[in-house]
């Protein structure tokens, strides 16, 4: 069996054993490591459970992601009450500032805007949403409070690989101002998110740009 081969079975068997996936509707093709997603999803929070089971496997490159969402009739809602429904959600989470966070709906279509101190918050704000009935896709455009101090972002960056085993030699860390830069090769996909993750859990980080390349 070709490698190509190989992987498509993994993935068709790792959707399948995510149990916020329904796979019967999800086809799976995969050349050189980069596996296209395609078909439907009833959900956005379905979808996004799709890509992230997909990219968490061994072997995977990098996931062109085709999946359309197709709510089902009895739970189609207004944009007014997705709205509505953002707003509480957020408001009840801790994580969120209060008031920090607004959510402009479109078509079923979440956009995130304001203003936080930490990452965390901007995810914890598109988590919030990214379950609710009727959304179909969230655009998190949620800013970070800027305190650059270049430096010590960098400094605390390697520091952080360092101590998720990464071998300092194979990633470069580049920092202008709160803006993070990324280079190397890893050798997995769950290697290069969890440089990122790394990277953003740095005081004073407002944004990653990752270009590892996985090998």
């Amino acid at each position: 069996m070709s490698d190509d081969k190989q992987l498509k079975q993994a993935v068709l068997d790792g959707l399948k054993w995510e149990p916020s996936v329904n796979a019967a509707h999800i086809g799976v093709t995969a050349k050189a490591g980069v596996v296209t997603l395609m078909g439907h999803v009833e959900s956005y929070a379905e979808k996004f459970a799709a890509e992230k089971a997909t990219r968490r496997l061994k072997d995977v490159k990098a996931v062109a992601e085709e999946l359309e969402v197709r709510l089902p009739f009895n739970v189609k809602h207004g944009d007014e009450e997705i709205a509505s429904a953002a707003v509480n959600r957020m408001k009840w989470d801790t994580a969120i500032p209060s008031d920090a966070v607004k959510a402009k709906v479109e078509k079923g279509w979440v956009t995130l805007t304001g203003e936080v101190d930490w990452h965390y918050q901007q995810d914890a704000a598109a988590h919030d949403v990214r379950g609710l009935w009727g959304v179909v896709g969230v655009s998190n455009e949620i800013t970070i409070k800027p305190r650059p101090n270049t430096s010590k972002i960098r400094d605390d960056i390697i520091v952080a690989l360092d101590r998720s085993w990464f071998d300092p030699a194979t990633i470069n860390v580049t920092a202008q101002g709160g803006k993070v830069k990324l280079t190397g090769k890893v050798e997995s996909w769950y290697e290069r998110d969890e440089a990122t993750a790394a990277a953003w859990a740095a005081p004073g980080t407002t944004d990653v740009e990752n270009d590892i390349t996985v090998v």
